[in-house]
């Protein structure tokens, strides 16, 4: 047991920096690329960071349009699920899943009950949690969490839960950030006969790791931010036209070391240049043109906006005409297939959770329960054209009325209140 402790913490370990570059990717703080020590020496202070948070965009693109609105249990209604998965946050705190998982490719939800029998689930981050794997099945077979002990600033030790089909270990170490050395504190029988630590991940394949929705956006991100700072170097060097002037002498300036050495008689703020010299001139440079810059960001938010499945308004790239509802519904075509491909695997995990609920609250094995998850509709459409579609397939017979208020994007219990509020108003 403390062997598989190790491994899992190690892992856990091992992706450490990894996860880090994202974390700073997401909260746009990497640091710029692509700069040359001689152009930072030569910056100095006055220009320490330029990040276009893309990233950023990428991630809650997709994490705003991922939103949970029923489960049912054998195909009917659960309101009591419901009301746990309400009573647990989970209306809000799903979307803080679904964003570590965009961000760090992975992120996990525990169940278990609490003091007096109900559900208790919790949203954990990748930082913590590590699983591992059964490599015939791929099913998870064992699951741990880390924390540091006391106060940030002081720290106490480490603590660890071992989560395990048949029972739940609690452990603890004197060391800091501990990966072995643990002693068992407790240990707490595992009635579900399964590890109640769900992960959600990112992996769009089979046998690779977890895989970050900045993986393909990190590079070009990196040259999106490089362009804008040469072009803000520029502007700050070659933008603002720079004067000269003929027949004018230099005056001498003795520094503190007390050498001597000839600077611009005129100050850069001075406004007006006086010389008593008749063959003195004056004259201004030409200012640089920084259309280049503007062509290459260009090229850059197309690769980007193929990449990552953006559409080019949510970069900021405009045509001249405004467009069209159908033209937006169409260039979100991509992302909105990249949100529906996320359904499919988050959903599974979400199912996984619900289960565990239910089994918290009844005592049925988890394996027993068929639970499914209602997503709201990706696409961006219009509530005119929803609601006429609706309307229409309700009168035909097509679709029952419950069902096209959860495609409107009604939730559960919305849908309820709204029927109890028709029955009444029919009994009247």
């Amino acid at each position: 047991m403390m062997d598989q402790l190790t491994r899992m913490l190690t892992a856990l370990d091992a992706g450490a920096a990894r996860r880090a570059t994202l974390e700073n990717y997401y909260a746009g703080t990497q640091p710029l690329a692509f700069l040359t020590p001689e152009a930072r020496e030569a910056i100095g202070t006055r220009f320490n960071r330029m990040a276009s948070n893309v990233p950023r965009i990428a991630v809650h693109s997709l994490a705003e349009r991922l939103r949970v609105t029923g489960l049912t249990i054998d195909g009917q209604a659960a309101p009591q699920l419901w009301n746990d998965w309400l009573a647990n946050d989970l209306d809000q705190t799903s979307g803080v899943v679904h964003r570590e998982a965009l961000v760090l490719g992975e992120s996990f939800v525990i169940v278990w009950a609490d003091a007096v029998g109900t559900p208790l689930v919790t949203v954990e981050s990748a930082h913590q949690v590590a699983v591992e794997r059964d490599p015939a099945t791929r099913a998870v077979v064992a699951a741990v969490k880390r924390w540091t002990a006391g106060a940030p600033d002081q720290p106490t030790g480490t603590e660890a839960v071992l989560y395990l089909p048949d029972q739940i270990i609690r452990l603890h170490s004197d060391a800091v950030g501990a990966t072995s050395g643990f002693t068992t504190t407790t240990v707490v029988p595992n009635a579900f006969g399964v590890v109640p630590v769900i992960p959600f991940s990112g992996s769009d394949r089979i046998l690779s790791g977890p895989s970050s929705e900045l993986d393909d956006i990190i590079p070009l991100a990196d040259g999106l931010n490089k362009l804008l700072a040469d072009l803000m170097v520029s502007s700050e060097y070659s933008g603002r036209p720079r004067r000269w002037a003929t027949g004018i002498e230099a005056i001498e300036v003795e520094d503190e070391d007390g050498e001597t050495h000839a600077v611009n008689p005129f100050p850069e703020t001075n406004r007006m240049m006086l010389a008593e010299d008749p063959a003195s001139k004056f004259g201004q440079l030409d200012a640089t043109d920084l259309a280049g810059y503007e062509a290459a960001v260009r090229v850059l938010q197309a690769q980007l906006s193929a990449v990552s499945g953006l559409p080019p308004h949510y970069l900021g790239a405009y045509g001249d005409q405004p467009a069209s509802a159908d033209s937006l519904r169409a260039s979100e075509a991509s992302l909105t297939a990249r949100v529906e491909a996320r359904q499919s695997a988050f959903g599974r995990s979400w199912e996984q959770v619900a289960r565990l609920m239910v089994a918290v609250r009844t005592g049925q094995d988890p394996a027993e329960i068929k639970a499914r998850i209602s997503w709201a509709d990706p696409a961006t459409r219009s509530v005119a054209q929803d609601a006429d579609a609706a309307v229409k397939l309700v009168a035909a017979g097509v679709l029952p009325r419950e069902y096209a208020l959860r495609k409107l994007g009604y939730s559960n219990d919305e849908i309820i209140q709204i029927n109890n509020q028709m029955a009444g108003a029919s009994n009247e």
